[in-house]
């Protein structure tokens, strides 16, 4: 794609993100767009972020269930970055009025006690680099309309990225079975998805390994203290003014988050 339009477009979808508002599908109004072409968009998206004060302090990884790889006709995840202007903290009420059309997924987090690079990273490779695991909640927003996406557009738009919070209760990847330990989740104190760690590539730690075996070859490390979102383990789930969400995973505890205000969308 030309390098006037990857500005565009990245331009666009940082206007939108300012804005509160949606654009078209980019895979509509460019039916040739690669999957290259997206991460650059992203990263021109995510360079007007950083330019405007935040940092980046982290990476979330998505697209991680068969699920939604049918959906998007794809066979491998996504990434996007995190930045400082996304964190909550458990505790802290998420202002809906700040994002779209809001949906929250509950996973596992990684805090990284020492900076990894590949290619060659394994699991263990990942466990041995992380100082703490915690439950956390993604929620993800769409600057592309009515969430009418592909692989391609939810890429450009930061991997859908929104904002997230993270659990207090730290445990040992070390002392802790993440790939089986269960998850729940449960939205104004009932029941509304179950989940298991191993439904996210096998184990959380493959898809963090993934990630920085992807990013590596692009001469990009995982640095010490940077947070990755390694996928769902949970359905998605709309929220609304008033909204509470827990999730709780076995051996580790939970994280609770509430909302407050209407979505722009």
């Amino acid at each position: 794609m030309d390098p006037k339009k990857i500005e565009q477009y990245g331009d666009e979808l940082y206007t939108a993100f300012l804005g509160q508002t949606t654009v078209a599908p980019l895979i509509e109004r460019e039916p040739d767009i690669t999957i290259d072409d997206a991460y650059k968009i992203q990263q021109r998206m995510v360079d007007r972020r950083v330019a405007a004060g935040e940092k980046i302090v982290g990476k979330k990884i998505g697209v991680t269930s068969k699920a939604v790889q049918d959906f998007l006709g794809v066979f491998q995840p996504d990434f996007g970055q995190l930045t400082s202007g996304m964190i909550y903290q458990e505790g802290d009420t998420i202002d809906l009025g700040k994002l779209i059309q809001p949906k929250a997924e509950a996973e596992l987090a990684f805090v990284l006690k020492e900076d990894l690079k590949g290619p060659g990273i394994t699991a263990m490779d990942v466990i041995r680099a992380t100082d703490y695991v915690v439950p956390c909640f993604e929620i993800v927003d769409s600057r592309i309309k009515d969430w009418n996406i592909k692989i391609q557009d939810t890429i450009a738009d930061n991997a859908s990225c929104g904002v997230y919070v993270l659990g207090k209760t730290k445990g040992d990847p070390r002392a802790l079975d993440i790939t089986m330990a269960g998850m729940v989740l449960e939205k104004n104190g009932e029941l509304f998805s179950t989940g298991v760690g191993a439904a996210v590539q096998g184990s959380p730690a493959n898809a963090v390994a993934w990630l920085a075996n992807t990013l590596g070859a692009l001469g990009i490390p995982f640095k010490a203290g940077e947070v990755i979102l390694s996928g769902s383990q949970s359905a998605l789930v709309s929220v609304v003014d008033g909204d509470e969400l827990a999730c709780t995973v076995g051996g580790l505890g939970s994280c609770h988050v509430k909302f407050a205000g209407r979505s722009a969308a």
